[in-house]
């Protein structure tokens, strides 16, 4: 059984996938989406976690919401027209930038950008873990159908607690604290 190696904090990045003001409002779930999204981001601050953002078409789409855009001042989104995240040379170079091979997956939607970033990533080697509560689609099929297609190829589901968890490894100290403090 091949077992993917646990997520740590020197080798993970967080990718946010076209959370735009255009796309966002008409997504499945949207609220507990954004509260689970908010979470992760908040979680991966705190763990000095990497994030990278991307815009699909923005001129069309709209910028990254607002609750997400305040919560990462200094990160400028990358803007893409191609569905996988990997045909873009921008989001290539900001991720080989960052020497890290554990990729940690959000965003919308979950069969077209989110499910073809998550492939093109697995076959460049990098470890892939889709977090499944901070993933949907326009109709709840289409987010189910992605995720088993993601999960028959190798591709890890998580959710933001388990990750952050996961990230964290012990129940002491500040950081612990203030992850805990997170996802009350």
């Amino acid at each position: 059984m091949n077992v993917p190696a646990p997520l740590t904090t020197e080798n993970t990045v967080l990718v946010l996938i076209d959370f735009q003001e255009r796309l966002f409002p008409v997504m499945h779930a949207k609220e507990k989406l954004l509260q689970n999204v908010v979470k992760l981001i908040k979680g991966a601050k705190v763990l000095e976690i990497p994030v990278i953002v991307t815009e699909q078409y923005p001129k069309g789409l709209g910028p990254t919401i607002p609750e997400i855009k305040e919560l990462l001042p200094d990160v400028k989104a990358i803007e893409k027209v191609c569905f996988s995240c990997c045909d873009n040379e921008a989001f290539c170079k900001a991720l080989e930038a960052l020497k890290r091979r554990q990729v940690l997956i959000t965003g919308i939607e979950a069969h077209i950008c989110v499910y073809q970033t998550a492939m093109a990533l697995a076959r460049k080697g990098y470890e892939v873990q889709v977090v499944n509560d901070c993933v949907s689609s326009r109709e709840p099929e289409n987010k189910t159908v992605a995720l088993s297609k993601m999960g028959a190829a190798g591709i890890s589901p998580a959710t933001a607690e388990m990750a952050l968890f996961e990230l964290l490894k012990v129940a002491q100290g500040d950081k612990f604290k203030q992850i805990s403090n997170i996802v009350k």
